[in-house]
């Protein structure tokens, strides 16, 4: 429930109603609870990118859920029914804002996973089942889910101190710098991978379209992440180069807007995924038409079900 206030300045601070934060986290948190459940159910999307589609699904879902629960308590807070100074709200405070934080490390990480993921695919295809198993990438999952829990902790526990705003911007560029290498390197040698295709059988024709698909799923996933996410890192910039500067303050009146993109980022990833994936768009139709009893097949229920 803590709020980033701006001191006195001629452009006034720009509020957003509420109403439109709680609709923003209610629909992202049913989008990627949806893509959850869609490759969890699906046993043709047990692969390692899907896993790791599904682990950014979830750190989105954790963001959205933690944001929809700040912004119900602080509709209680302004009824009076909250003391946003008791010790129990500063708890679940503490709490919410930790899962917004690990959220945030672990779709960068996520993304990182992915990236790394769809260089294998596309440049060691011929290894790519060797070294990127279901089992390596759950061992990657833990280690991201673990690392991100314990930073998203740490960062919120003394977020005051500058080095931890250092260390957070300082992640955020490293991991973006990385992610950018990969994309940039994977196509930069499309051209001359486009040009092999057409001496390739059908098969390994097929599979090298495929890759270059996902990798352009992933890059539009990621320029989306990027334009939601570094306005908030410009803002925690600003604080800390110039602090009490009025035109930089100027740009942290904008910091509830800077919310906005946040959580607008989890709905934009989703329509994303079933835009670009026919094997998510079939899933997500059976999920709807089994679920309402619609005419569909018995047996392709079944085999979706089972």
């Amino acid at each position: 429930m803590n709020n980033t206030s701006v001191p006195a300045t001629d452009c006034p601070e720009v509020w957003i109603p509420i109403e439109i934060f709680l609709t923003i986290g209610v629909v992202s948190l049913s989008e990627n609870l949806l893509v959850v459940v869609a490759v969890i159910r699906n046993k043709n999307l047990h692969s390692p990118m899907y896993w790791f589609i599904c682990s950014l699904a979830a750190f989105n879902t954790i963001s959205s859920l933690s944001k929809t629960c700040e912004n119900i308590m602080l509709v209680f807070r302004d009824a009076g029914h909250l003391n946003s100074q008791g010790s129990s709200e500063l708890k679940i405070d503490y709490m919410m804002d930790t899962l917004l934080c690990m959220s945030f490390l672990g779709s960068l990480f996520s993304f990182l996973a992915i990236a790394v993921d769809r260089y294998i695919t596309i440049f060691h295809a011929l290894r790519y089942h060797a070294l990127m198993t279901n089992r390596h990438a759950a061992a990657i999952l833990c280690a991201i889910w673990a690392l991100c829990a314990i930073s998203g902790a740490l960062m919120i526990g003394f977020f005051e101190a500058a080095v931890v705003k250092v260390f957070f911007i300082a992640v955020f560029f490293t991991a973006l710098f990385l992610i950018l290498l990969l994309y940039v390197h994977m196509f930069l040698l499309a051209r001359h991978h486009a040009s092999r295709i057409v001496s390739l059988p059908g098969g390994s024709a097929r599979h090298r379209r495929s890759s270059l698909r996902g990798a352009l799923t992933l890059t539009i996933l990621f320029g989306v992440f990027v334009a939601c996410w570094a306005p908030f890192f410009l803002h925690l910039l600003i604080i800390m180069a110039c602090p009490e500067n009025p035109y930089c303050e100027c740009y942290r009146s904008l910091f509830h807007l800077h919310v906005v993109l946040l959580m607008s980022h989890a709905v934009i990833d989703p329509a994303i995924y079933a835009f670009r994936s026919a094997e998510l768009r079939n899933t997500f139709r059976k999920m709807f038409f089994c679920s309402s009893g619609a005419q569909i097949s018995v047996q392709e229920c079944f085999r979706y079900v089972y």
